[in-house]
């Protein structure tokens, strides 16, 4: 019983260590970001979607960051451009992807949102789900 729970007590240090490091950026400086809302959003294939973050230096200095988004999913992804992020203390800024879903992308697939910054990643709950561009209409009928 004493060695599960010390095997249990160093997973869970080794998890808060993980993830107070994969807060921190360049030249150790935190760095947070926000989106507005979270959930899924239906597209088709090959329609255009933007992808928008607010970033903040949390830090107490100036700090650099190479940023970068992708969809990622088991069926289909999506990368978009690395962009350069330098940050002073308490400042914020927004960045900006434009995209495509690819052609190939299968109907009912789906891929979540990462946010990937200098060695470090982030999963947000933003998901593209790809819907049948399809619409069937009744355009004449007769009965005789």
């Amino acid at each position: 019983m004493k060695k599960r729970f010390s095997l249990l007590s160093l997973a869970v240090a080794t998890l808060i260590i993980i993830v107070s490091f994969s807060a921190i950026g360049s030249n150790n400086q935190p760095l947070t970001f926000a989106c507005e809302g979270d959930g899924i959003v239906d597209k088709t294939q090959c329609e255009n979607f933007t992808v928008t973050i607010t970033f903040k230096n949390t830090g107490k200095t100036e700090g650099m960051w190479s940023i970068n988004i992708a969809f990622e999913g088991e069926k289909w992804t999506w990368s978009g451009t690395p962009q350069l992020l330098t940050l002073k203390p308490s400042k914020t800024k927004t960045l900006t992807w434009n995209g495509n879903v690819p052609s190939d992308a299968p109907i009912g697939s789906v891929s979540r949102l990462i946010v990937y910054y200098n060695d470090s990643f982030a999963r947000l709950n933003w998901w593209i789900h790809v819907v049948s561009g399809a619409e069937l209409t009744i355009t004449s009928s007769t009965v005789k």
